[in-house]
């Protein structure tokens, strides 16, 4: 079985007052690079969620790299080449999605390269209308 993680997992299980941390923090913790990916994007989401975040104290940027190098040891990081970063936009954009829905779709672009069996992520009815065929894998933890 192989797992593929989006950023909101990786997020909620490094914050200890998100609503989702222990579901989160628990599969993230049985996760290895064998059997579990994430995008390559989400490296930078994570970086960007986790040093931003509106708690006190406020998280360093050097915290958050290490939540960063906590995802690099644990994952399979997944990018996409040029030409499939672009068809993922195209095909997005024909489906009429707008905004930042475009960096979902490209985690799900990463996620079916991973030949992903479940697709672990918060944000069920985003991902599964923008890939309708991968549905019956896009769960929660």
């Amino acid at each position: 079985m192989r797992a593929f993680f989006d950023t909101s997992i990786l997020v909620a299980s490094f914050q200890r007052d998100h609503v989702h941390h222990t579901p989160s923090i628990r599969l993230f913790s049985s996760a290895n690079r064998g059997n579990f990916a994430c995008g390559m994007h989400s490296l930078a989401e994570t970086f960007s969620v986790m040093s931003a975040l509106p708690v006190v104290p406020a998280i360093p940027p050097e915290q958050a790299v290490l939540f960063v190098e906590e995802v690099r040891e644990r994952l399979t990081v997944i990018s996409l080449t040029e030409a499939e970063y672009f068809s993922t936009i195209k095909k997005t954009a024909e489906a009429g999605f707008r905004g930042g829905r475009v960096y979902d779709a490209l985690l799900l672009a990463c996620a079916e390269k991973s030949g992903a069996d479940e697709i672990y992520t918060w944000n069920l009815k985003h991902f599964q209308a923008l890939a309708p065929h991968l549905a019956a894998r896009i769960r929660n933890p």
